[in-house]
């Protein structure tokens, strides 16, 4: 079974389950427990860090419960708290993993550009009251788009991580208002990768490092170079694409 899932990751330490910590995986293998009577594991498309919200999450689960689709929609968010939603679901073969299959993951981090601060938007916007030169930002994310290693833009990396080398498709940032948002789309990311280089990408707009400079960084490839870390509030994951749509794959 797989399933859509839209979340406020205000309240939990980031998606993937932890023994003492609210986390999104967890309330939704709960959930699942309530609804089908099955201890079930669950596997995300993208892992979401402490904080981090997601528009469009793909999750997936074994499930030998005869549930029609639409009942795995309407029971789960029965039992899940207001800030986690199943958008959808869909029953696919075995053979699918959410993972694995997916091409590419589509991040946007919000900011809210101006003096005052925002009491409405302070869940889901990083503040940041000096103005930003979007035209830099967007010149230094001209840097990122290609295939890179991008170890310098990396914090807390983990044995499992093979290799640094990520390809990005899309780099940009766009400005409606007093909200700057930065859009990134790449074939997966590593830890933290977003969040730094929104950090440094904050400090160019703000005059506090050149484009050459936020280059350098880029061809350094040393650990944890790029900073400051932004903060998570502002990091949202919009989209995970496929090359095939689940209503093709629909058993």
């Amino acid at each position: 079974m797989v399933l859509i899932m839209e979340y406020d990751g205000t309240n939990y330490y980031g998606l993937q389950l932890q023994a003492s910590q609210p986390t999104v995986q967890g309330e939704i293998e709960s959930a699942l427990l309530k609804l089908t009577g099955e201890k079930l594991r669950v596997l995300a498309a993208s892992r979401t860090d402490t904080g981090v919200h997601a528009r469009e999450q793909v999750v997936s689960c074994r499930t030998v419960s005869s549930l029609p689709e639409h009942a795995f929609v309407s029971g789960l968010n029965h039992y899940l708290p207001e800030d986690i939603a199943v958008r959808d679901a869909f029953r696919v073969s075995d053979a699918c993993n959410v993972r694995r299959d997916a091409v590419s993951r589509e991040y946007h981090y919000l900011i809210l550009n101006r003096t005052a601060r925002s009491p409405i938007q302070h869940r889901f916007a990083h503040h940041v009251p000096g103005t930003l030169d979007t035209a830099a930002m967007n010149e230094a994310c001209q840097h990122l788009i290609g295939e890179h290693d991008f170890a310098s833009f990396a914090t807390a990396l983990e044995s499992r991580i093979k290799s640094t080398v990520r390809r990005v498709y899309q780099a940009d940032v766009i400005k409606d208002g007093d909200l700057i948002t930065f859009r990134i789309t790449a074939s997966s990311f590593l830890p933290h990768q977003v969040r730094n280089t929104m950090g440094a990408l904050i400090r160019v707009g703000l005059g506090k490092m050149t484009v050459d400079e936020f280059r350098s960084i880029l061809e350094a490839r040393t650990p944890g170079l790029a900073r400051p870390t932004a903060p998570a509030h502002g990091l949202c994951l919009m989209r995970v694409k496929y090359p095939h749509s689940w209503e093709e794959l629909r058993n």
